[in-house]
């Protein structure tokens, strides 16, 4: 009851400050202008994140009792860290070096203090216990990096924050039933924060997250995860809702940020680009060219989201050596057919537009050779 009394604070503060947020911005005219791998039609204000972490701190604020702050200190001190960092990215640019530096930091406050990490891969590739300091670095390397990952699916309206919702919400279920309430009800009193969000985010959007909101909400999704990967591989049935796959459920909760992650930068790299390199090849921008508006394919990847989940959820009694690369394979199998499928329609909506005057497409030789042309100059652009 509290963690709902909490996100129904959120929401309420969320629907109600997002507005005031939208029109300083527009009356300071600090606007985020479309352009280069930005999608979006006008000046649109961008740090959203404001509203979503001021609604999610009064909701916890309400109802969260002083020592379940004092339980989750070190998470809600990282949180107003990656907070802080990505306001003074949406600000004035930081460098990769310096956001990292911050990441890094965040990080270690809660792997290092809170002692939330990866102590173990309960069997999975062989391995069992982890070193100390393995558990510490990979667990620093693996938030930091599931954090940038969810923050490069923000490239379209209302996308981030539907993902994020269902993430957070099933964390938030699985910490409540694992009696983590402190943890739980931060999960579930951001989805609120999030949600309220989303009513002025859905395209045509009125805001964006901007960095303030998708590096914070990143990083406590990837935070969640760990523990949800640590506690589950440790308890025992009767305990609670366990999953015999915790690190295969993990990449599951995660499938869409990760593999879209994986697949650039593998595209990237072997073009010959830096990784790191802005461009519009993510999954979202190839289902906008297959002709899909906004909306539709928010609802497709939020139908992959939820597939994903499910299937964990149907193969819960399976260990990682089976479940995990079932995911993967599943996940690979949908992209090979994502990209062709996309190649086709391209080509197939560019030629119902030939771009030849109507009395010349008369021309058997004419309509020939431009339609060979358009077609090779289609492929150069898909690949």
């Amino acid at each position: 009851m509290t963690a709902f009394l909490a996100a129904l604070t959120a929401f309420f503060f969320g629907f109600l400050v997002t507005p005031m947020v939208i029109f300083f911005f527009k009356r300071t005219n600090i606007l985020e202008a479309p352009g280069g791998r930005k999608i979006h039609k006008g000046m649109v204000p961008s740090m959203g994140g404001i509203a979503i972490l001021f609604a999610a701190y009064i909701g916890l604020a309400a109802w969260l009792s002083l020592d379940q702050l004092a339980f989750a200190r070190y998470l809600l001190i990282a949180l107003t860290l990656m907070f802080t960092l990505g306001l003074r990215d949406d600000l004035v640019e930081l460098t990769a070096v310096q956001k990292l530096l911050g990441q890094g930091v965040a990080a270690f406050l809660v792997v290092g203090m809170a002692d939330i990490r990866i102590s173990s891969f309960y069997g999975c590739f062989g391995i069992y216990e982890l070193p100390l300091l393995v558990s510490y670095g990979l667990s620093a390397v693996t938030i930091i990096v599931l954090t940038n990952s969810f923050n490069l699916i923000d490239g379209l309206d209302g996308l981030a924050g539907t993902i994020s919702s269902i993430i957070l919400g099933f964390l938030g279920w699985w910490l409540m039933d694992a009696g983590l309430y402190p943890y739980a009800i931060i999960a579930i009193t951001m989805v609120g924060a999030i949600l309220s969000f989303l009513v002025y985010n859905w395209h045509p959007a009125k805001i964006f997250m901007g960095d303030t909101g998708s590096l914070s909400i990143g990083f406590l999704i990837a935070v969640l995860l760990l523990l949800f990967i640590d506690r589950n591989g440790t308890m025992l049935a009767m305990q609670g809702f366990k999953f015999n796959a915790p690190i295969a459920t993990g990449v599951a909760l995660m499938i869409i940020p990760i593999y879209d992650t994986a697949r650039i930068f593998v595209k990237r790299i072997r073009n010959g680009r830096s990784p790191l390199a802005p461009d519009k090849s993510h999954v979202h921008h190839f289902l906008l060219r297959m002709g899909f508006d906004h909306d539709k394919v928010v609802f497709i990847l939020l139908a992959v989201q939820l597939t994903f989940i499910s299937f964990v959820f149907l193969g819960r009694s399976m260990n990682d050596h089976v479940m995990l690369p079932l995911v993967v394979m599943l996940a690979v199998g949908l992209g090979i057919l994502l990209d062709r499928y996309t190649l086709k329609q391209v080509i197939k909506n560019h030629l119902k537009k030939p771009p030849i005057l109507q009395h010349r497409v008369s021309n058997p030789t004419y309509k020939k050779t431009a339609l060979s042309s358009l077609v090779d100059r289609d492929k150069i652009k898909v690949n």
